[in-house]
């Protein structure tokens, strides 16, 4: 059988790691496009928010946050459950994982898929797949709201909404009002909305901007170090959603079938947004999940590694 391959199978480039600094407590590491991971130094332990995608991944943080501190990684902290999020939680050996009980639930009811259909898609996110012992579990586990004292820090873990899934959490510093949102916001990168509520995403952002963040670490792409430039981030993530989803409801209302929708929404799309990363790769998932809300799917529904071959192949022929 001669399938088209993913998108992303073809992308094999290494990306350049930044360490960015943002205040003396918040760093932010990043890999131009790749999924990034936050830290928080504490008085006395470190955060680590989201974990990369396997443990030996993970071990590249770890060289970086003990070039500007000894103390030990005590919280790992899921934004959300996605396999390339969290499947090195257990590189950092720390003393508790925490996610939301969305976050939870959803690791339970489709954690060993996504985790086998991510892989397939992303190879080289999954470098040394084989060190992954399963999949990880949460440890601690709120409902909308918690706070943790780092010592005399205080870093809240809240739901304010959904959007990227239905357990996305975002961390808050709020004596430096800094942000970690995770996949809610990205900048310059395509948002994944796959497993997404599209209708309620543009008002998490608002919830997210009403915080008035000074500085925001997405989900993907650099980090965001100025108000203008949090607000750029913002904005870039909610027009990207909006008008992706209004495409689909378009076509949606008008009769058409799922191949034409996508082949409209990706030329409506493409001169704006084509040149954000991993445009041609999540355009197929989020038209798709996109299509199911606007007609019978109120949750998304559960991708499997099959069903992601069956997608691609439908919608790219």
């Amino acid at each position: 059988m001669n399938e088209k391959t993913f998108a992303s199978q073809a992308d094999l480039e290494e990306k350049r790691i930044s360490f960015d600094k943002l205040s003396e407590r918040a760093y932010a590491y990043t890999a131009e496009g790749d999924p990034n991971t936050g830290i928080v130094i504490g008085d006395d332990a470190v955060m680590v928010i989201d974990a990369q995608a396997t443990p030996v991944m993970a071990q590249d943080v770890i060289r970086h946050i003990r070039t500007v501190t000894d103390k030990p990684v005590k919280y790992v902290v899921l934004t959300h459950y996605h396999a390339v999020r969290v499947l090195g939680a257990s590189g950092y050996r720390p003393e508790h994982i925490i996610a939301s009980r969305d976050t939870y639930d959803l690791i339970v009811e489709r954690g060993e898929q996504d985790m086998k259909s991510e892989i397939e898609r992303f190879p080289r996110l999954f470098r040394d797949v084989e060190s992954v012992p399963g999949l990880t579990w949460p440890t601690l586990v709120f409902e909308q709201r918690m706070t943790l004292w780092l010592g005399k820090l205080r870093v809240d873990l809240m739901q304010l909404g959904r959007g990227h899934t239905k357990g996305d959490t975002v961390v808050w510093l709020p004596e430096e009002k800094i942000l970690f949102s995770g996949d809610l916001v990205e900048y310059d990168a395509t948002p994944y909305a796959g497993d997404a509520y599209l209708t309620d995403w543009p008002a998490t952002l608002d919830a997210l901007g009403a915080l008035q963040p000074q500085k925001l670490v997405p989900g993907r792409g650099a980090s965001l170090q100025t108000p203008d430039e949090v607000r750029a981030g913002l904005d870039g993530t909610r027009a990207f959603v909006t008008a992706m989803f209004e495409c689909v409801q378009r076509g949606a209302r008008d009769g058409k079938d799922l191949r034409t929708v996508y082949t409209e929404t990706y030329a409506a799309l493409k001169p704006k947004f084509g040149h954000w990363v991993i445009f041609d790769h999540c355009l197929p998932f989020d038209v798709t999940r996109a299509f199911d809300e606007a007609t019978q799917y109120k949750d998304p529904r559960i991708w499997t590694a099959q069903r992601d071959r069956d997608m691609w192949q439908a919608l790219e022929g």
